[in-house]
């Protein structure tokens, strides 16, 4: 059996909690997972997520990354 890499966003709210929705897909590659929250982070905006952080195989790479309320989406 050939196991991957398992990359993934943890999407946290104003507070810093972790939200258990929505969820983040699951991807084999940096890249994979950095496009898809490029992508989609105005779709979660409206869902209270204020923040993501990347994990590999469960522990943070890089940064936490802000979300901007959806107001302040519009404007930017």
């Amino acid at each position: 059996m050939v196991l991957r890499p398992r990359w993934e966003w943890a999407l946290h709210d104003g507070a810093g909690q972790a939200l258990h929705r929505p969820v983040s897909p699951v991807f084999t590659n940096q890249f994979d997972a950095e496009q898809w929250l490029g992508e989609q982070w105005r779709a979660l905006a409206p869902d209270g997520v204020r923040s993501a952080t990347l994990l590999h195989e469960g522990s943070q790479v890089g940064p936490v990354l802000s979300i901007p309320a959806p107001a302040d989406a519009d404007r930017g």
